[in-house]
């Protein structure tokens, strides 16, 4: 029974919102691969399309894109996603997870490549404005109109 925490992150907003999807709701994400572009309805978030940008297993050891399958694999890393060299040509042996989405794969990050239309966002704006109490046009006076009439001044 496949568990995850999917976190979906908006670069435009700044913003990130985590969601926790379970056996049925899950079973979509199982077998996809790093970079690859997902519906967003399977996190809830209808009309949006998603990157799976990382993610990390349940023993917290991340997944890599350039380790092919799903496997946990130990490789010597001189750069990159879970290694960060504090001096130049330093390389280092680090356990990774592979770059397909597994049942053991317990934190999914994503990002927001593409939102909603336009047009979606002006209907609900309009029903919002029916909402609200209109206001009275008599109580508006126009800009500019003036019940005198000006002379110029020489």
């Amino acid at each position: 029974m496949a568990r995850f925490k999917v976190i979906v992150s908006d670069p435009e907003e700044g913003k990130s919102k985590v969601v926790e999807l379970e056996s049925a709701r899950a079973v979509p994400l199982i077998g996809k691969r790093l970079g690859e572009a997902v519906d967003g309805a399977v996190v809830g978030l209808s009309g949006h399309k998603l990157q799976i940008t990382g993610g990390s297993d349940k023993d917290g050891f991340p997944m890599h894109p350039n380790v092919h399958g799903g496997v946990r694999i130990n490789v010597i890393l001189s750069n990159g996603v879970g290694f960060h060299p504090k001096s130049g040509g330093e390389r280092q042996r680090k356990t990774l997870r592979g770059n397909v989405i597994t049942e053991d794969i317990v934190q999914v990050n994503m990002k927001v490549l593409e939102k909603p239309k336009k047009e979606e966002k002006a209907k609900s704006e309009e029903a919002r404005a029916e909402q609200t109490s209109p206001v009275e046009p008599a109580a508006v006076m126009p800009v500019g109109k003036s019940s005198e009439a000006v002379a110029p001044s020489a």
